[in-house]
């Protein structure tokens, strides 16, 4: 089955569906939202580990035109938030322009007709003027080779793959990783497990999380009075964009940092663990987490920090650095997400039969993160060095859905593509700006590839990126017609 679409979205989390909603809020109708599950939701339908939570306080990670006064706490738990993003889409009756199990494969650009032929796993195809990808960036599990994996007799599976039939009551289970997720189910697990094993392959800086439930009074007042809750939003946008600052590349030294160390004395009291629990890089070159009791779950006596990396599974543990055995019934992945692709195992073939593979062959980019060269009528949200370190991405999905609209316009009268010249000029400037920020400093981190180059993340405020997005600039583009020859 073939159907013809004016806009194709590819993905059905916050950010295709504010891309879907920004279209329909201005009347368009022609438009199809393609989701390869059979659920809305993104990241947040796929993480369903204990503890899963937010660490961008509710009523700033949320549309800036469905605000909530109903969010629960400061810091909006997994069911919470998904339960948003469905009601969201429920209000709007986007249902309608959602495809779900529509899992695609391929998109590849038709010169001669000038459009996207796409196609989805369950044989379904779509051809469509403009193509909108909302892949996220954290949604491609990623388990590192590990020899042995395969002798391993117990039940493994990776934290973004919750295997909730597997009972972890009285088990001897066995964490891989120490990042984002692992923080907020590991002192969830603790509670249960006969023995903890986690293994960290470096420390992160954790800040307190300043969280509480709201009251019913506030949550009365916030629907009583939309302007206190607008209020409170646009406080919490400033703190977090205030942050940003103190985070530069050599502002404060491993010594020098006040909060986490603090954080780390208070909680931890042994010094040895303590010491295996202290970062030896710069503030923010990894992702900041926060927690108020990560750092408790691992002075409890059923749990052991292993600091002397993996070398191996074996039919009854996890082998570390050192030789020695760790006991396991369970190992659980918390070792992140394939971040470098953006496509993940999408097939995206440009004009003249150019892969965006092959485009990206030295790192993905894209002017404003939005647009590469030689891939007409084709936007990414959530694309290229779009990630923050210090606030909201749905801010950052909303500036750019509005660009898109805007681009979309501009391509209604012929296919566009960015201009090579401009897109390389753009990220120049931007590599000069991101080596002046933590995230170039001496960690590695999934910002990062193995060159040194960063992928992922912006380097301004959240608003900077907001006003570089603000207007569309036609002079930036070019013709498909007229730019036959990809970018080098």
């Amino acid at each position: 089955m073939t159907v013809h679409t004016k806009v194709a979205i590819l993905g059905a989390g916050f950010a295709g569906l504010c891309m879907g909603l920004k279209l329909q809020a201005r009347g368009e109708t022609d438009f199809l939202i393609l989701e390869k599950a059979d659920r809305v939701g993104g990241t947040w339908r796929e993480n369903t580990y204990p503890g899963c939570g937010c660490d961008i306080p509710s009523h700033l990670y949320s549309f800036s035109f469905e605000l909530n006064p109903d969010w629960p706490r400061v810091y909006s738990a997994q069911p919470d938030i998904l339960a948003y993003i469905e009601g969201v889409v429920e209000k709007h009756g986007l249902s309608k322009h959602i495809r779900l199990n529509a899992e695609v494969t391929s998109a590849a650009w038709d010169a001669d007709a000038g459009l996207w032929r796409i196609a989805a796993d369950d044989g379904f195809t779509v051809t469509a003027e403009s193509l909108v990808t909302a892949w996220g960036q954290l949604n491609r599990p990623k388990i590192p080779a590990i020899p042995g994996q395969g002798n391993f007799a117990g039940a493994a599976f990776h934290s973004a793959r919750w295997d909730h039939g597997v009972d972890l009551a009285g088990k001897q289970v066995a964490v891989i990783g120490n990042g984002a997720s692992a923080i907020q189910f590991v002192p969830e697990i603790a509670k249960v497990a006969g023995q903890l094993t986690l293994f960290q392959r470096s420390p992160n800086w954790i800040v307190p999380r300043m969280d509480r439930p709201y009251t019913a009074e506030e949550m009365a007042a916030f629907r009583a009075r939309p302007a206190m809750m607008q209020a409170v939003r646009d406080e919490i946008f400033k703190m977090a964009e205030d942050r940003l600052a103190a985070r530069r590349a050599g502002t404060l030294p491993v010594e020098e940092v006040p909060i986490p160390l603090a954080h780390l004395r208070a909680q931890v009291a042994d010094p040895e663990l303590r010491a295996k629990l202290t970062p030896d890089y710069e503030l923010g070159c990894k992702r900041v987490l926060i927690s108020n009791d990560f750092y408790p779950a691992l002075t409890r006596p059923n749990v052991a920090l292993v600091t002397e990396g993996v070398a191996h599974l074996s039919p009854g543990g996890v082998v570390d650095g050192a030789g020695k055995e760790h006991p396991a019934e369970v190992v659980i992945y918390a070792t992140g997400f394939e971040t470098r692709s953006f496509a993940g195992d999408t097939v995206v073939t440009g004009a003249n039969g150019l892969g965006l593979d092959q485009a990206w062959a030295d790192g993905p980019e894209a002017y404003l993160g939005i647009t590469t060269p030689g891939f007409p009528n084709l936007f990414m949200l959530y694309g290229p060095n779009t990630n923050l370190g210090h606030n909201s991405i749905i801010f950052m999905l909303e500036a750019q859905a509005d660009y898109v609209l805007q681009a979309l316009d501009a391509a209604a009268k012929g296919p566009i593509t960015v201009r090579a010249e401009v897109n390389r000029a753009y990220n120049d400037d931007l590599q000069d700006a991101l080596a002046q920020t933590p995230w170039a400093g001496s960690c590695t981190s999934w910002y990062k590839a193995e060159s040194g180059k960063i992928l992922n993340n912006w380097p301004h405020t959240a608003q900077a990126y907001a006003d570089a997005v603000a207007r569309f600039d036609a002079g930036a583009y070019a013709s498909a017609v007229q730019a036959s020859e990809p970018a080098e």
